[in-house]
């Protein structure tokens, strides 16, 4: 069975303080139980408890590991859905191993975020994606990055980036994955044929079903898994 993982700033002090602290007391973790804590970055402990307080769990490493990110590295660009769909987008690519998420306002794109709530909802998907990554027992949390536009995407996305459609010729089994994959998620309403040329990415089809926003980067990326030495 998985160990409760917890994120600390330095697991092999095996020390757990704070909201994250907090956290192992409701999850009732009492001395003698191991837990994990990781950095975020790699970097593991297996702990066992010796103290547990309010805001505080002191305990001693039993092992400790580095685990390094898998190839190919894998950044998801993920049109905003609207809603609750947003979470679970994130939550989703997380759980698929996504390294990198970066929110895309579209030209389809309902949900726009104004600039005056932008930082709430990426601080929203952050918070989501660390809960997440510790659900799904992974040593590294993605990042989100800051949303940007279809102009500003397409000034940042290298050579051989990959966008899913669904009218395209090439399925993704027949891609040749490179170290650094840019996977490109469009809106509800999917992305048109002019701002597709815009981005300049090569389109791919990722089976004969239509998959929601919120749900296909999760599909494509155990495909990717599957396809390459991530999995």
């Amino acid at each position: 069975m998985s160990l409760p993982y917890f994120l600390s700033d330095d697991p092999t002090s095996g020390i757990l303080t704070g909201p994250e602290a907090k956290h192992a007391n409701v999850k009732r973790i009492q001395p003698g139980e191991r837990i994990m804590l990781t950095d975020g970055r790699g970097t593991q402990a297996e702990v066992v408890v010796e103290r547990v307080a309010g805001d505080r769990v002191e305990g001693v490493v039993d092992k400790q590991t580095f685990v390094e990110r898998p190839t190919p590295r894998v950044t998801v660009v993920q049109a905003v859905p609207k809603g609750e769909r947003a979470e679970l987008a994130v939550d989703l690519a997380v759980q698929g191993g996504a390294d990198e998420i970066v929110p895309w306002i579209s030209h389809r794109t309902i949900a726009r975020w104004p600039a005056n709530k932008q930082a709430k909802q990426v601080a929203k998907w952050r918070s989501q994606a660390v809960a997440s990554a510790k659900q799904a027992r992974r040593a590294w949390v993605p990042e989100v990055r800051e949303p940007v536009t279809t102009n500003q995407l397409s000034e940042m996305l290298p050579e051989g980036s990959l966008v899913l459609h669904e009218d395209a010729a090439v399925p993704l089994r027949e891609v040749e994955f490179g170290d650094d994959v840019w996977l490109i998620v469009g809106p509800e309403g999917g992305i048109g044929a002019d701002e597709l040329e815009l981005l300049g990415a090569q389109a791919v089809k990722l089976g004969p079903e239509v998959l929601r926003t919120a749900t296909a980067a999760f599909a494509a990326l155990s495909a990717i898994g599957a396809l390459t030495t991530r999995w």
